[in-house]
């Protein structure tokens, strides 16, 4: 008995959770306005234009693996603590 409730209460929140995507097109909540164009846009962004991260909020990784062993330089700023 425990196990088919177990299965029905899987079923029943995957069904859930199925049900819960919009994919109708991005609209302002009502009485809401999207924000105003950025400073020397001419236009105001649509909600997919804000859907897409800037490269400000992507950066790049750089994955540069050390070729051969090199020793590090000294750091004229790493000083012990006071004291």
């Amino acid at each position: 008995m425990n196990k088919i409730h177990s299965i029905l209460l899987l079923v029943g929140a995957t069904l859930i959770l199925a049900a819960c995507g919009n994919r109708g097109a991005l609209q302002p909540a009502q009485g809401e306005t999207l924000p105003p164009a950025v400073y020397g846009e001419m236009k105001t962004p649509s909600g997919e234009d804000l859907l897409i991260p800037s490269n400000q909020a992507l950066p790049e990784r750089s994955d540069e693996l050390l070729r051969r062993s090199e020793k590090r330089q000294d750091d004229e700023f790493d000083l012990p603590p006071p004291g």
